[in-house]
């Protein structure tokens, strides 16, 4: 039985792998900063249900079997990589075209809380590095033939460790959304958004299996 000690560790491993920068963080700051705290709250929640399934996903077997497959791991990293690419162009793209945010537009990217929460599920789901993280994490917390009821306690405590550090990063970006409303500061968030999704793609793209 997986005790508070281990319950609590486990947590914190999660909540650090949350706080380091990378695609998720980005995602998250940019719908927050565009659309409002209530879109990049609906990211948020789209990363915390990929890493659930990420660590449901460690302690049956399945991350295991597509790290250790050279072409599983290979599709979801190229997949991966072009999401990212995808995303970061897009944001380049508005970076380009300018404007200024109107505040009294629930969103302005025309864009669905349904559509956020893909986005971040999305791509955390499609980042092959989460399945290296968890396959390494998970089996010091869950012995082999644990009972079911420890995997869905991890996976919860991983969603709900997840989505408060990312619901606080759409909280904080959202409060100073009316600063991200002028043009200058709009175009900055996004080119620099833009750049890092990108050169996170070509590092996804570059990586190997270790």
């Amino acid at each position: 039985m997986t005790s508070l000690t281990q319950v609590v560790a486990f947590g914190g491993v999660v909540m650090l792998g949350a706080m380091s920068p990378g695609p998720d963080f980005a995602v998250v700051v940019r719908r927050s900063a565009v659309s409002g705290r209530g879109y990049g709250m609906a990211s948020a929640a789209g990363i915390a249900v990929g890493v659930f399934a990420w660590v449901v996903a460690a302690a049956t077997g399945v991350a295991a079997l597509l790290a250790a497959s050279a072409m599983a791991f290979t599709v979801v990293k190229v997949v991966g990589a072009a999401y990212l690419f995808y995303l970061g162009a897009k944001a380049l793209r508005s970076a380009v075209k300018g404007g200024s945010l109107r505040l009294d537009v629930p969103d302005p990217g025309r864009r669905s809380a349904w559509a956020a929460f893909s986005e971040g599920l999305l791509t955390n789901a499609l980042n092959p590095k989460a399945a290296l993280f968890f396959v390494a994490l998970v089996p010091q917390f869950v012995s082999a033939g644990a009972a079911p009821s420890e995997t869905m306690l991890l996976s919860a405590i991983a969603l709900v460790g997840t989505a408060v550090w990312f619901v606080a990063v759409a909280n904080l970006v959202g409060a100073l959304r009316r600063l991200f409303a002028r043009s200058a500061v709009r175009r900055t968030i996004d080119g620099l958004t833009g750049a890092a999704l990108i050169v996170l793609g070509v590092r996804l793209a570059a990586s190997s299996r270790p």
